[in-house]
């Protein structure tokens, strides 16, 4: 079996695969005052929840936006695997042109799996729309040259700073609202920053639209899509395990 991590800032999300088919998934906090053993003992114990162990873990590949974390999760696939997972870079084939970007290098490995997936799933123009710490916008031509994208501060962020700023606004649940017209202060902002974030994404998607030569689908991932999604008439799929998938069919890819 395949374990496979995407090594985010606020979370690492964790999958199981038995070949293509994602058996098991979970989310860890990106804490950086965690060992190597610690994290190794977490998924000990989530892999023991689904009753299986470490001698069922073949293989694993992982994508990394913290430095910091990404030897000790090296560390522990490798203690599992007895050998040094796959880390996603531009060394590898990703199934994507990347001309169109001067300094490929520059680009978060997360996002490269995502376009990578998003291409070999419709084969066509696709754009990716993460939403996760921070949201990011991915394009894909339909030659499967990555075009670039777009970076915005994630919905999370934007609440925080909201309440964070301000003396009397109070912490508000995060779900979408039934009327833009909020009759409280909790459903004004309910309705400012959940209804104003899928403006935001419907707002940057038609304009990356209309940059692009035929029209693109819109893929919605990330573990804050389920929330911000249905709002939005420019996602077109919902796909949340996505950068997991593409992260299995790399591997596939180089070690099958």
């Amino acid at each position: 079996m395949l374990l496979a991590g995407d090594i985010g800032n606020s979370t690492i999300t964790v999958g199981l695969f038995d070949g293509q088919v994602l058996i098991a998934h979970w989310r860890l906090s990106s804490d950086a005052s965690k060992t190597e053993d610690e994290y190794r003992a977490i998924l000990r114990d989530l892999l023991r929840a689904e009753e299986l162990s470490w001698e069922h873990v073949t293989g694993g590949i992982l994508c990394s936006v913290v430095p910091l974390l990404t030897p000790r999760l090296q560390g522990v696939i490798e203690s599992a695997t007895h050998r040094a997972p796959i880390l996603v870079s531009t060394a590898l084939d990703l199934g994507l042109r990347l001309d169109h970007y001067p300094r490929p290098d520059e680009i978060g490995t997360d996002r490269l799996v995502n376009a990578s997936a998003a291409y070999a799933r419709y084969g066509r123009s696709v754009i990716v729309v993460d939403l996760g710490t921070a949201t990011t916008f991915d394009v894909v031509g339909r030659d499967g040259a990555f075009l670039g994208g777009a970076i915005a501060p994630g919905l999370g962020i934007g609440a925080d700073a909201l309440t964070g700023r301000t003396a009397q606004l109070p912490r508000v649940e995060l779900h979408l609202p039934k009327s833009a017209i909020g009759h409280t202060t909790a459903a004004s902002m309910q309705s400012g920053i959940m209804l104003g974030y899928a403006g935001l994404i419907d707002g940057l998607v038609d304009r990356i639209q209309r940059e692009l030569p035929s029209p693109a689908t819109v893929i919605g991932t990330g573990g804050l899509s389920p929330l911000i999604a249905p709002a939005c008439r420019s996602i077109e799929h919902q796909r949340p395990h996505l950068t997991l998938e593409g992260l299995a069919l790399l591997y596939g890819r180089y070690r099958s």
